[in-house]
């Protein structure tokens, strides 16, 4: 799993808004409909012990048993935009056909 410079230092940013600058940014992936993936992330202040951690530029992604495997190769990175701003999830272990956006591919999830 990767994160982009630019992810770890928003992160970093939200994590100090939140007062709580130690949190880890926890991510689920769960299987989609049509094969692709959903990510739910939040903030995490206590890490368990069957968690995945992995440090990045700085900052930490906790990750539960069931998907580790969904996030293998990741790359977690921000895009600041007109339309929107978000951390996005490229994942190359998952494609989305016909289109769209399942946050399977590269699309943005989550956002601050």
């Amino acid at each position: 799993m990767n994160v982009s410079e630019l992810a770890a230092e928003k992160l970093k940013d939200i994590l100090q808004e939140e007062g709580a600058p130690e949190a880890s940014l926890r991510i689920v992936a769960t299987p989609g409909a049509n094969g692709g993936l959903s990510y739910m992330m939040t903030l995490e202040k206590q890490v368990k012990e069957e968690d995945s951690v992995v440090h990045a530029n700085g900052v930490s992604i906790v990750v539960d048993r069931e998907s580790v495997p969904l996030l293998k190769d990741v790359e977690i990175d921000y895009v600041e935009g007109l339309m929107r701003s978000g951390f996005v999830i490229n994942n190359p272990n998952f494609e989305i056909e016909g289109g769209g956006c399942a946050c399977g591919g590269q699309c943005s999830c989550g956002g601050h």
